[in-house]
């Protein structure tokens, strides 16, 4: 259902810079509502987008490996460019690039919703991206250099809030506009909120910047683009052309020389993006690596749960949206209390017990078959899952934090932010291969089981890629479309439990990482061996 959730160490993000230009109370409430708004703005279209995946593939002829590219293109842009998005409000001014990134968020959003065709709607979802890599970073920029100390904890707990609001609500609101009038409708809703934050922005927001600035990553940025860019071509395309076609090992190959001449550069750069003595801090390394694993599990393996809901159980689109509402309220309501487990137990054994506990919510996504009831099999999934990452996130964000120097809480904040996006952004394109593979065999087992004609299997053939959403042949009586469409929906829970069966996995390794890795107490590694972090 997601493909990203509030990532850990935002609200680091916020604390870690000094107020530059603080504002007034009154000056103070419109600055929460803009950027409040606009990283909502951003959150949601990373999640309401996967209601829309099955109205997709009937409306734009769209297979598995289109819809994939539906959300990798958004998440591709944003996970790579978050940390230069940072860098250029710095730079350029914070209120100017959140006001670029936000039109340019609005603009995409229109041509999404104006998309002939998928692949036209690919295009203007990576312009998305952009757009969204240049406005979240600068909201939480604004938030930092408007209140002072003693103010910006009331500001964290309000942006926290809403953002969790919308971003639980997004989905519902968005199954049922699908619904009711257009999966195009999600797109265009943007519009007017993007004018009303641009509104707002130039009245109230006040414009800063950090004079002392870095020279710009730029190399760096384009390395990292271009290299995910090529993996994450050369994963999803393989499920259509296989490993053996040229284009897709020249992508995997190109990929391999990019990412490692962006980690050479980065090196040897003064001002990297990603600065590599951060993971000289074992804390750091594991808590990154965690990370990785079980944001990988989440983003990857939920990706599948909205097809699963309508396209196999046949929930609407709003019902779908709002299966996994008890996930992001387990979170929020649990969050505080998560954060005081630090205090009282350290970070190790929370990020221990938090992923097995997700782990185990993954194992229950497999127990549904079809026609399964939502409060008997998929509700306690989700409440489990969301117990897990609740546990998680808190001591994730202080562990971060702690295990570098104060001056550098912000740089690997942002760091550990861009890992949780892009372990979404490679799972989905790594599970879109198993789950394509898995179901492909399941249904050809089924069909030779049920010596479907050959009709049948001459129409399958072409519509495989759409794994539940394919369309059998309207020649067939009711009987035999009956079995064949029972044969389809079981193929894809076979596929669909091997796919959680590797999330619980990912997320039972994490709390290995996390026991052997993360220290005892919360205690600020730095502290020990400041040498070992030093730039």
């Amino acid at each position: 259902m997601l493909t990203s959730i509030q990532e850990p160490c935002d609200e680091s993000v916020i604390r870690s810079r000094p107020a530059s230009a603080p504002c007034s109370k009154f000056a103070g409430r419109w600055v929460l509502v803009a950027t409040t708004l606009a990283s909502s703005m951003a959150f949601i279209d990373s999640t309401v987008v996967n209601v829309a995946l099955p109205a997709l593939q009937t409306n734009l002829n769209a297979t598995i490996i289109d819809v994939q590219w539906v959300i990798e293109a958004y998440s591709l842009l944003l996970s790579a460019l978050l940390l230069v998005g940072g860098s250029l409000g710095d730079h350029y001014g914070r209120r100017r690039v959140f006001l670029i990134g936000v039109a340019l968020f609005a603009l995409a959003s229109t041509w999404c919703g104006l998309a002939p065709n998928i692949d036209q709607l690919i295009t203007a979802r990576a312009a998305q991206g952009l757009g969204a890599a240049l406005l979240v970073p600068g909201s939480l920029a604004i938030i930092s250099s408007s209140f002072p100390e003693n103010e910006r904890g009331r500001a964290i707990g309000t942006w926290s809030g809403f953002s969790a609001i919308t971003t639980a609500i997004g989905p519902v609101i968005g199954g049922w506009l699908i619904e009711h009038l257009s999966w195009r409708a999600i797109f265009f809703i943007n519009v007017p909120i993007a004018i009303l934050i641009i509104f707002i922005s130039l009245w109230r927001v006040p414009e800063s910047s950090d004079k002392e600035s870095k020279r710009l990553d730029w190399l760096g940025a384009i390395l990292i683009t271009f290299g995910l860019g090529a993996l994450v071509y050369g994963l999803i395309e393989s499920s259509r052309l296989g490993f053996g076609d040229r284009s897709v090992l020249a992508a995997l190959i190109a990929a391999g020389i990019l990412l490692a001449a962006f980690l050479i550069i980065e090196a040897r750069l003064p001002n990297p993006m990603l600065p590599l003595p951060l993971f000289r801090s074992r804390t750091f390394t594991g808590a990154n690596l965690l990370t990785f694993l079980l944001y990988g599990a989440l983003g990857g393996s939920l990706f599948f749960l909205p097809l699963n809901l309508i396209q196999v159980q046949h929930y609407s689109a709003t019902a779908a949206g709002a299966a996994f509402l008890p996930f992001i309220l387990v979170i929020f309501l649990l969050s505080r209390w998560a954060g005081g487990l630090v205090e009282k137990h350290g970070s190790k054994i929370p990020l221990v017990v938090g992923p097995l506990i997700a782990a185990l919510g993954f194992v229950l996504f497999m127990l549904p078959g079809l026609n399964a009831g939502y409060w008997q099999t998929f509700f306690p999934a989700v409440v489990v899952l969301g117990t897990g990452m609740a546990v998680s996130v808190a001591p994730l964000t202080t562990t971060v934090m702690n295990s570098v120097e104060p001056n550098r809480v912000g740089i690997a904040s942002g760091v550990n932010n861009a890992v949780a996006r892009g372990a979404g952004l490679l799972a989905i394109a790594v599970l879109g291969i198993v789950m394509l593979h898995s179901f492909n065999h399941a249904l050809d087992r089924r069909l030779a089981d049920e010596n479907a004609p050959p009709v049948v299997w001459q129409s399958l053939q072409a519509q495989r890629s759409k794994l539940a959403g394919a369309a059998l042949p309207e020649e067939l009586d009711q009987m035999t479309r009956q079995l064949i469409g029972q044969a389809i929906g079981e193929s894809f829970v076979h596929a669909f439990r091997l796919i959680m069966a590797i999330g619980a996995a990912l997320a039972v390794v994490s709390a290995i990482v996390a026991w052997l890795l993360i220290g005892t107490a919360a205690q600020k590694e730095y502290s020990r061996s400041p040498k070992a972090l030093a730039d």
